[in-house]
């Protein structure tokens, strides 16, 4: 196996674990999506765009 497909299998199991952590702890996970959006997805499959002045740390 190749190390670019362990680095994806890693990946994949990393995003795969933190949807199991909130799936226990009744939260969301947070990352980019295909688009280059940072979201929000809740354990029931609820995407929520995260918007700029949300994001920010002002």
């Amino acid at each position: 196996m190749s190390n670019i497909t362990k680095l994806a299998k890693l990946i994949k199991m990393t995003g795969d674990r933190a949807k199991l952590d909130a799936k226990m702890n009744n939260t969301y996970i947070v990352y980019k999506n295909k688009n280059g959006h940072i979201v929000k997805e809740y354990i029931d499959g609820n995407i929520v765009l995260i918007h700029n002045e949300e994001s920010s740390y002002e």
